[in-house]
């Protein structure tokens, strides 16, 4: 009988059905580029994640969102790794593997937790960005129905990235839930400080939101935006020596995620978080629509 080479698991939850969802296809060596968007916006999943050239060490893996490709992503190479484990070595207690993503290769550490999986990858030293002045900022804020007001005094924007650059802009906690996307500009205005996404950070709850640049879709929990936001936090001293930051996302969503990030004696970001299993399957889409 044919192995399985569709999987939805949900990523940076407690439970099944909690977390960020996350499609997750194997062997996908011939599909070509349009196959995988448009099973992307099939699925509409914040993104989906398919693997090819899997072996015991890790795999080839390329990230969609409904609308274009990335170079990287955190949830979907959690979610992978997860899915690895259980049908690469699913009688080890834990294994270390490698994701090769056009950003780069990611390593993660993947541990059986009965039904779960605890994934922890390793982003790397985040790279800092220039800050952006509070002025500089208003277009920005035009754009999100914030005012300044609404930004964290004192406090200035930054552009962080670990494999996706965001510009984090500091906010008070009713900023962050009023907060939405009114323009179809705001990609353009985020490529003059040299981000791709916004990412909203409640300094003092350490709560996050962000979404796609139309603001069609709001993330649930996002890998790649985790560890920029937790150096965010550490760089200004707003998280003192803790070992680890714990972040909350997901909540306007209606999905409560959370996500860990820890740093180790080289400033490389470990973000962790729970994956847990929904279903498996056989993706009937024939071939030759997905070579087309």
């Amino acid at each position: 009988m044919a192995e399985p080479n569709l999987f939805h698991v949900d990523v940076f939850a407690a439970a099944p059905l909690a977390g960020n969802g996350l499609a997750v296809f194997l062997n996908t060596e011939q599909w070509s580029t349009l196959a995988m968007q448009r099973l992307t916006q099939e699925m509409r999943q914040f993104e989906s994640i398919f693997l090819s050239a899997i072996s015991p060490a890790g795999a080839q893996a390329r990230v969609f969102t409904v609308e274009e490709e990335l170079p990287f992503a955190g949830h979907p190479v959690l979610g992978a790794a997860a899915v690895l484990h259980r049908t690469q070595a699913p009688a080890e207690q834990s294994r270390s593997w490698e994701i090769h993503l056009p950003h780069g290769k990611v390593g993660v550490r993947t541990r059986k937790l009965g039904v779960s999986h605890l994934c922890e990858m390793n982003q790397g030293a985040a790279v800092i960005g220039a800050t952006v002045s509070l002025a500089a900022l208003q277009p920005i804020l035009s754009r999100l129905s914030l005012e300044d007001a609404d930004v964290v005094a004192g406090i200035d924007a930054q552009v962080i990235s670990t494999g996706l650059p965001y510009l984090i802009v500091p906010v008070s906690r009713p900023a962050l839930a009023n907060a939405k996307i009114i323009a179809t500009d705001l990609e353009m205005r985020l490529q003059a400080f040299g981000a791709k996404f916004i990412l909203l950070l409640a300094v003092e709850d350490r709560e996050l939101r962000t979404w796609d640049n139309l603001g069609r879709v709001e993330d649930v929990a996002t890998g790649s935006a985790a560890g920029p936001a937790a150096a965010y936090l550490w760089n200004l001293g707003l998280a003192g020596a803790a070992g680890s930051i714990e972040l909350a996302q997901g909540r306007f969503a209606g999905r409560p995620s959370k996500i860990s990030v820890a740093r180790d004696a080289q400033q490389h970001l470990l973000v962790s978080g729970e994956v847990w299993p929904v279903s498996h399957g056989f993706l009937e889409v024939g071939q030759q629509a997905m070579t087309a």
